[in-house]
C-alpha cells in the first residue's frame, strides 16, 4: 500500500489547478487522471474566455499547459481510473483500477461532469466543430449566424437567451410540447423576438460538410413530419450528469448527484475530503469558476493537514508497520 499525504483524483482546470497550489505548499500531491485526462476541455476546439491567453487557446493545448505546470511544481500524474474508495477512517483508502491501493490523509475530488449527449453518431463527429455543450464557452464564435439549441429547462432558457444576445437567429429545440423551465424563464424566452421555439420536435440527425455544421434534421413527433434548419451550430442544453457515483456511499450528494460542499469551502462531510470543479458545481461550469475552486480545494487541505496531518500520518505508519509485520 502506497501513502501520500495529498491525493487528487481527476484532471481538468479544477484538479491541475488542485495540483500546481498543494504542490507549492509542500503536500507532494499525487494525481491521477480519470479516463478522460483533461476533462470535458479536451473536447473543445477555442478557448476564448480564460483569462491569461489574450488570443485563445485550444482546450486541450490549455490543459497541456495546466499539466506542465503542476508537474514543474513536483506533483506526480499518473494515468488510472479509480474504481472505489473507502472513507470510513484515516487515511482514507482509494482503489486505483480495481488494483491499486493508495492511502491518503486528504483527498481532492475534482472528476467533473459529463455532458448529456442526443446518442446521434454525426453529434460525435461534429463534436467541436459547430455541436457543443456550452452556450457560454462557444456561443462567441456564432456571433451574428443561425443556430440551434436542443432542451427546455432552466440552463436551456439561459443558454438560448445568452446566444439571442450574440446571434441573428435561435431555434429552441423542445422534444416535449411545453417547458420543463420556470414560468418566469420560459416568458422571458417566448419574449425574445429572435428564439423561435419549436415544441415536440427532435433532432434526429446533425448535417455538415465533413468539417462543419451546416444545419440539423428535425422530426415532430406529433406529425412526423420531417424538417431541415440551415444552422451553423448546434446547442445541447439536455442536462449533465456529475462523476461522482463512486462517492455515494460516503459522501452527501444533491438529488442530482452532486457533491455538497460546506459553505464557501470545499469541504465535503467527511473530515479530510474536498471537491472541487464541475462535480460540486452544477450553476457556472467554467473552466475559470474550476481552476478557482480547485486552487480552495488545495488551501482547504493545506490548512486541514496543518492540524491533522501529523495524527493521519501516524495512523498510516501504523497501518504500514502492522503490514510489514
Amino acid at each position: 500500500m502506497e501513502h501520500v499525504q495529498c491525493l487528487i483524483i481527476g484532471s481538468g482546470p479544477a484538479g491541475y489547478t488542485a495540483a500546481i497550489y498543494a504542490a507549492r505548499a509542500g503536500l507532494n500531491p499525487l494525481l491521477y487522471t480519470g479516463i478522460a485526462t483533461g476533462g470535458q476541455l479536451m473536447l473543445t476546439t477555442e478557448v476564448d474566455n480564460f483569462p491569461g491567453y489574450p488570443n485563445g487557446v485550444k482546450g486541450p493545448a490549455m490543459m497541456d499547459d495546466l499539466q506542465k505546470q503542476a508537474e514543474r511544481f513536483g506533483t506526480e500524474i499518473r494515468y488510472g481510473h479509480v474504481s472505489s474508495v473507502d472513507f470510513s477512517a484515516r487515511p482514507h483508502q482509494v482503489i486505483i483500477d480495481e488494483t491499486i491501493i493508495i492511502s491518503a490523509d486528504s483527498v481532492i475530488i475534482s472528476t467533473g461532469a459529463s455532458a448529456k449527449w442526443l446518442g446521434l453518431p454525426s453529434e460525435q463527429k461534429y463534436n467541436g466543430s459547430g455541436v457543443s455543450a456550452c452556450a457560454i464557452c462557444d456561443g462567441f464564435f456564432y456571433r451574428g449566424q443561425d443556430v440551434a439549441l436542443c432542451g427546455g429547462g432552466d440552463t436551456a432558457a439561459e443558454e438560448a437567451l445568452y446566444l439571442a444576445k450574440l446571434c441573428r437567429k435561435v431555434y429552441m429545440i423542445i422534444r416535449k410540447g411545453e417547458f420543463a423551465a420556470s414560468k418566469a424563464m420560459a416568458d422571458r424566452v417566448l419574449a425574445t423576438s429572435n428564439i423561435e421555439v419549436l415544441f415536440h420536435n427532435e433532432v434526429t440527425e446533425v448535417l455538415g460538410d465533413g468539417l462543419v455544421v451546416t444545419g440539423v434534421q428535425l422530426i415532430n413527433n406529433r406529425t412526423n413530419e420531417d424538417r431541415e434548419l440551415a444552422v451553423t451550430g448546434l446547442f445541447v442544453a439536455i442536462g449533465h450528469n456529475p462523476n461522482t457515483s463512486i462517492f455515494k456511499k460516503w459522501l452527501e450528494l444533491d438529488k442530482a448527484g452532486y457533491v455538497l460542499t460546506k459553505g464557501k469551502s470545499t469541504e465535503t462531510n467527511v473530515p479530510g475530503i474536498f471537491c472541487c470543479g464541475d462535480a460540486q458545481d452544477p450553476y457556472y461550469r467554467q473552466a475559470v469558476t474550476a481552476a478557482g475552486s480547485g486552487c480552495m480545494a488545495a488551501l482547504d487541505a493545506e490548512r486541514y493537514l496543518a492540524v491533522h496531518g501529523s495524527e493521519a500520518m501516524t495512523t498510516a505508519d501504523q497501518l504500514e508497520n502492522s503490514e510489514t509485520n
